[in-house]
């Protein structure tokens, strides 16, 4: 009996190659077995990408994050800038005060120091004048008078 289920096998075997069905199961199988390749390769793929994808992600999500800080602290600067403006002028004006009245004592010891420089003149030709009168008692007398309207 197994001889002839055996034979039965064969001959139903030669029957399907011969109409062509093996060759299509075949195919088909064949067909079957790529897709699955080519759907494992690219899960593969995939996988390997994540990495990837989860990095950039992360890049990305870091530069937004230091945007934002950026924004903020821009924001934060110009806040302080508009909360200084009136004590910044306030010291401007202080500071433009302060150079006024030393730009004005300047000038009064300028002044002084002229008036100094004038009377070490004075005083210096009426020492020459007092030396020369000295040496001539005539001509003492007449410029005496002179030295005191200048001392006036």
């Amino acid at each position: 009996m197994d001889k002839w289920l055996e034979f039965g096998r064969k001959a139903w075997f030669i029957v399907r190659v011969l109409s062509g069905y093996e060759e299509r199961r075949i195919r088909a199988y064949r067909l079957q077995l790529q897709k699955r390749i080519e759907k494992a390769q690219a899960r593969k793929e995939e996988l390997r990408r994540i990495p990837e994808q989860a990095i950039l992600s992360e890049v990305r999500r870091m530069v937004e994050q230091m945007q934002a800080l950026n924004r903020q602290l821009e924001e934060t600067e110009a806040a302080i800038e508009e909360y200084f403006k009136p004590i910044d002028k306030n010291a401007e004006m202080i500071m433009n005060m302060q150079l006024e009245k030393e730009e004005k004592q300047m000038k009064e010891m300028l002044k002084a120091m002229h008036e100094q420089a004038m009377l070490q003149r004075e005083m210096a030709a009426k020492k020459i004048v007092g030396s020369a009168d000295v040496s001539h008692p005539t001509q003492q007398m007449a410029s005496t008078p002179s030295n005191q309207e200048q001392a006036k």
